[in-house]
């Protein structure tokens, strides 16, 4: 659509005052986890391991078993982004099960945050997360970026490990 077709259709005033607030980064981090790594916790853990680390909804979206670790490490990688920008660590009072990495129809990652993660990410005032995971039999990376509302852009948090 063409910037004068926005005018003259007053598509603005059609959209939610939400849609309108200008969206900064509040935090950014990058995370490569070693598909070994989540492969030897694993076989050290067995099925704790996941319980633990991963919700029933993410659980469920596991393919098969030749990309299970490859799936399972970049949930873990996202999770680990997402702490970071938090600025928080696991021996803060924060479960794995307070991130939960999610699915959207067109394929797309998105993150629901419970407990003491969404208390954190409320108080940072962070309205929206881009994620973005990728993955191949060795590694995965996930990028977390955390967009907030305010008068003026807040000095992002930024990570890359």
């Amino acid at each position: 659509m063409k910037a004068e077709n926005l005018e003259d259709d007053n598509i603005l005033s059609k959209l939610p005052i939400s849609e309108l607030e200008t969206l900064y980064i509040v935090g950014h981090s990058l995370k490569i986890v070693e598909t070994r790594r989540i492969a030897k916790l694993m076989e050290r853990l067995g099925a704790r391991f996941e319980t633990q680390r991963f919700t029933p909804t993410e659980l469920n979206v596991i393919e098969s078993n030749a990309k299970r670790i490859q799936y399972l490490t970049g949930r873990f990688a996202t999770k680990e982004a997402i702490l970071t920008v938090l600025g928080q660590g696991w021996s803060q009072g924060i479960s794995w099960l307070d991130i939960e990495v999610q699915r959207m129809p067109t394929g797309e990652p998105s993150v629901v945050l419970y407990g003491n993660c969404q208390k954190i990410a409320t108080k940072l005032g962070i309205r929206k997360w881009l994620i973005s995971i990728s993955h191949v039999s060795s590694c995965a990376a996930a990028c977390a970026i955390a967009l907030g509302t305010g008068s003026e852009p807040v000095t992002p948090k930024t990570s890359v490990s």
